[in-house]
């Protein structure tokens, strides 16, 4: 077998997996136990959706530590997800900041709430106080205070009245909440001792929380539930009480449900609290920008509508001026949109404004290689060689510059990429991407593709008016 009939053979291969990552219903890879689809993702400017700039709430020129502020990256990503935000990117930029794009969110201030949380999670003791007390704590959304991280002798110490008020046996207190507030409440464990969190339903078809401790919570829960039946356990997120349960039943292996008037969207905010609570650092909101999903699809449809109206205009310029050459290279273009197309879908690669310019920049890329190839052959042609020759001659002496040039380039996308990665330059980080596919691929169609095309056109090719068919 040739080495034409290989590469061709390569190519219908290439081309034929290409179109079943990119056709709409395509079933994906079904084998495994996570099957993958293949989806086309969007990103920010395309579809609408929230972007913030979180900030370590430090005073400035106070060291944070890198791994403190890589762990605080990986809680956001997780809060992220677990708001069930599709295509969502959390980078770190620099040493102190972390970018957060929600591609689609349509309620951003509750998002960026989620986000900017602390989060020191505590399960509180309640069982002194009445029924009336816990609701008026409830509604007032008071923060308590509770002896996590106090000393013995700190924890011990109540508030007494002050000296300014007496408090006699015939008075009523008419303000509960101020005795409430000052009240120093005992934190049983913390969010260290959770180890999952998910929203369930039971066999009333209600919304609950469904939980399970380590090692060492469950012991300490076990103890706990088991003294205070009937009592109830705080949930407290940043000294904010978020839930109130009783304890129905002693909970000895460490697992157990949290029931109430949940939704689906507050028993799914409730498990993202409890399994992503707490930050190694404080994180504030600096800067939030804001696409509607009309501006996004606006930009999408102008933007197609631009490389359509490009690629018209670079597909006539080809078969005018390279007639016979244009052709071939007009169906290597072709091959090569298929098969970035492909890359994308299959990685996936999240598509942007700036992504969408690097992948038609690289098509420039591809168009260049072609047309270098063309030019040598004319070279070749008016030089008096025959078109076999001409072809392989054309080939070996393009070859450098187009491996050169592209290496060149490639160079380009990873000082992008990396610059993109350090400061947060999302925009920047999805151009290099998108270019360096598209580079990468132009390699092998114009090399490969178009080689393949040209040798099987021009072994059948009988006429020997160079003129006519070559632009010569």
């Amino acid at each position: 077998m040739s080495n034409t009939n290989k590469a061709l053979i390569l190519i219908v291969v290439v081309i034929m997996l290409a179109i079943y990552v990119v056709v709409p219903n395509s079933p994906g890879i079904p084998f495994g136990e996570n099957p993958k689809k293949f989806v086309t993702r969007l990103g920010l400017d395309l579809v609408g959706g929230v972007q913030a700039l979180l900030e370590a709430d430090l005073p400035a020129g106070t060291n944070i530590d890198s791994e403190a502020m890589r762990t605080a990256t990986t809680i956001v990503e997780n809060r992220v997800n677990g708001l069930g935000v599709n295509e969502a990117v959390v980078q770190q930029a620099g040493d102190r900041r972390i970018v957060v794009e929600l591609p689609g969110e349509t309620d951003p201030e509750e998002a960026l709430a989620v986000l900017r949380q602390t989060g020191l999670l505590e399960f509180v003791d309640f069982s002194a106080l009445t029924d009336q007390e816990i609701q008026t704590l409830l509604n007032s959304q008071t923060k308590i205070k509770t002896d996590f991280g106090l000393s013995e002798e700190d924890a011990s110490i109540q508030p007494t009245p002050s000296s300014t008020e007496t408090i006699t046996s015939s008075q009523t207190i008419t303000n509960p909440l101020a005795s409430l507030s000052d009240t120093i409440f005992h934190t049983i464990m913390t969010g260290a001792d959770l180890k999952t969190a998910a929203v369930t339903t039971n066999q009333a078809n209600q919304y609950e929380i469904s939980f399970e401790l380590t090692e060492n919570g469950a012991g300490i829960f076990a103890e706990h539930t088991a003294a205070h039946i009937g009592d109830v356990l705080a949930i407290v997120l940043d000294k904010e009480i978020i839930s109130a349960p009783g304890i129905n039943d002693a909970i000895p292996d460490g697992r157990g449900v949290i029931q109430g008037s949940f939704d689906q969207e507050s028993a799914n905010a409730l498990a993202v609290q409890l399994r992503y609570g707490s930050l190694p650092i404080p994180l504030v909101v600096v800067e939030t920008r804001t696409v509607g999903p009309t501006l996004g699809q606006d930009s999408l449809q102008k933007s197609m509508l631009a490389g359509l109206v490009g690629f018209i205009i670079v597909v006539l310029f080809m078969i005018i001026y390279y007639r016979l050459s244009g052709l071939m290279a007009v169906l290597s273009i072709l091959i090569y949109a298929l098969i970035v197309f492909a890359i994308f879908r299959g990685v996936p690669v999240t598509l942007t404004l700036a992504g969408i310019a690097g992948f038609l920049l690289s098509t420039g890329s591809a168009l260049d290689a072609n047309i270098l190839i063309f030019e040598r052959i004319k070279e070749e042609l008016r030089a008096g060689k025959n078109l076999k020759l001409s072809l392989d001659l054309a080939f070996k002496r393009a070859r450098p510059a187009i491996i050169d040039s592209n290496i060149a380039t490639l160079i380009t996308c990873a000082i992008l990429f990396w610059f993109g990665s350090t400061f947060g330059a999302t925009i920047v980080k999805g151009f290099s991407i998108t270019l360096a596919i598209g580079v990468g691929v132009s390699l092998f169609t114009a090399m490969v593709v178009t080689r393949t095309m040209m040798t099987l056109t021009l072994n059948n090719f009988k006429s020997t008016d160079y003129a006519k068919w070559f632009g010569i």
